[in-house]
């Protein structure tokens, strides 16, 4: 299952607008391959970002993104740009940036926000917290199945995974940690549903139904 579906599924059912924060970094990264600026460059990459103009558009089947005007909602989902993001998102500079953005996006409030470090970082102070956890294996297992990969595809998937994770938990800016004040949900056992009503639960007993 994924955290996007899950938050965009939680948003219809609260009336509130969902927003990935991940695709901003996907749409970077998009832009990066396509200007050639290197990943792995900082400087470069910040100052492409503040030249930049991302935008996140809450549709009632997810989130839509436009780069400079274009919508590469599609684009910013492929292999390449997804692995590329993951790189983007270690600078700090950007993530300063990127951070800045988010919150304007949920200053008005009525959002839900997925991310890698909404909770820790974005908006600490949210209302609700929830930090979805998995055991690794079962995390591989659901994103081979949900691309339908098998043979050296799926191996190369499952590769990228785990150093996508490596690289989140070890970053130096907004590493990939639970909010001390947020709620663990383990989705090992669970299907999308029993995950969406556990949240809904929790939901409830913060904010009242």
């Amino acid at each position: 299952m994924g955290k996007s579906t899950i938050a965009s599924r939680l948003a219809r059912k609260l009336g509130y607008a969902s927003l990935d924060s991940g695709a901003m970094y996907r749409a970077l990264a998009l832009k990066a391959i396509e200007w050639d600026i290197s990943f792995d460059d900082e400087a470069a990459l910040a100052k492409l970002a503040h030249d930049s103009h991302i935008q996140l558009e809450p549709t009632s089947g997810g989130t839509r993104v436009l780069m400079d005007g274009r919508d590469v909602t599609q684009r910013v989902r492929e292999t390449d740009v997804t692995a590329g993001a993951s790189r983007v998102s270690v600078h700090p500079q950007v993530r300063e940036w990127m951070v800045a953005r988010q919150q304007e996006l949920g200053a008005g409030g009525g959002v839900v926000m997925e991310g890698r470090d909404i909770g820790t970082k974005v908006f600490p102070n949210a209302d609700v917290k929830i930090f979805l956890d998995a055991d690794p294996v079962v995390r591989e297992q659901r994103r081979l199945q949900q691309r339908n990969l098998r043979g050296t595809a799926a191996e190369a998937t499952v590769a990228e995974l785990r150093e996508r994770d490596r690289r989140d938990r070890t970053r130096a800016a907004s590493p990939l940690v639970a909010a001390g004040d947020a709620m663990v949900i383990d989705s090992t056992t669970l299907s999308e549903d029993e995950v969406l009503q556990r949240i809904e639960e929790l939901v409830q007993q913060k904010l009242g139904p």
